[in-house]
């Protein structure tokens, strides 16, 4: 495939990576990594390659989000203070796991499932009803970092995947909330991550550079998207497209697996 063509393609995914990121608060990699391991990357590179455009992603529509007051800055502080150090474990980590990578892309595979279905059908614990204040719920949120940090690191998907449903479920925040408040995290992880993979050499930056190109303008219609959509449409629409995801993305890495 010709260079141009590899890199206007890379630019497509990323608009719609960013689309996704904006609308689901999940980094929106659950897209871009499968698509560039379909254009030529390696496993390790699909996960490294991915995190320098959830950046740029998260800062365009994290700064939609703001403008709605629908990002919950305390939680992202709180969350990021055990996430960021946990995703530079992660990424250190991704080398290690057996199975050239495959076996990590399987893992994410069944993270997106998960996260489609808790979305779509979340049981859901708020804040309200609890009467509990925020205060009370750190050490949630320390173990949400903690473990979403790892994930954004070792799979390079951001650490949304599992953010959205534990704020939902664990947490208790309204569905527009999570999503704007996971999205602000997610570009916090990202930062120690990409210097990780970085390090350790699974960038391919060309790839990387294309995603973010495409992601910034798609993050923006995705938030637009979320910010105007009504709740049960937005939990169906998000279970719905993730699940698609997950059984084309597992299904492709468990063939590669094999072969």
């Amino acid at each position: 495939m010709p260079l141009w063509l590899e890199v206007a393609i890379t630019v497509l995914v990323g608009v719609a990576t960013g689309v996704l990121s904006g609308m689901f608060g999940i980094g929106g990699a659950v897209i871009s990594t499968p698509a560039i391991r379909a254009l030529g990357a390696t496993a390790l590179q699909a996960i490294g390659s991915t995190l320098p455009s959830i950046l740029p992603s998260s800062i365009a529509g994290s700064l939609r989000y703001r403008r709605e007051n629908m990002i919950r800055p305390r939680i992202v502080v709180l969350t990021s203070s055990l996430g960021v150090p946990a995703s530079i474990v992660g990424s250190r980590l991704s080398d290690a796991v057996p199975g050239n990578g495959h076996a990590l892309m399987i893992l994410t595979a069944l993270l997106v499932a998960y996260t489609g279905y808790r979305t779509a059908f979340p049981t859901v614990r708020t804040l309200e009803r609890s009467g509990k204040p925020l205060s009370d719920e750190w050490w949630r949120l320390a173990v949400i970092g903690l473990a979403a940090g790892m994930l954004s690191g070792l799979l390079g998907i951001g650490g949304g995947i599992l953010m959205v449903p534990a704020f939902l479920a664990w947490v208790g925040l309204p569905l527009k909330e999570t999503i704007a408040t996971s999205l602000a995290c997610v570009g916090i992880f990202a930062i120690p991550g990409t210097l990780t993979h970085w390090y350790l050499g699974h960038i391919n930056w060309t790839f990387a550079a294309a995603l973010a190109v495409g992601v910034i303008p798609g993050a923006r219609l995705g938030a637009h998207f979320t910010i105007n959509a009504a709740d049960r449409v937005l939990r169906y629409s998000v279970g719905a497209a993730l699940g698609i995801i997950a059984v084309i993305y597992g299904a492709g890495e468990v063939l590669a697996l094999i072969n």
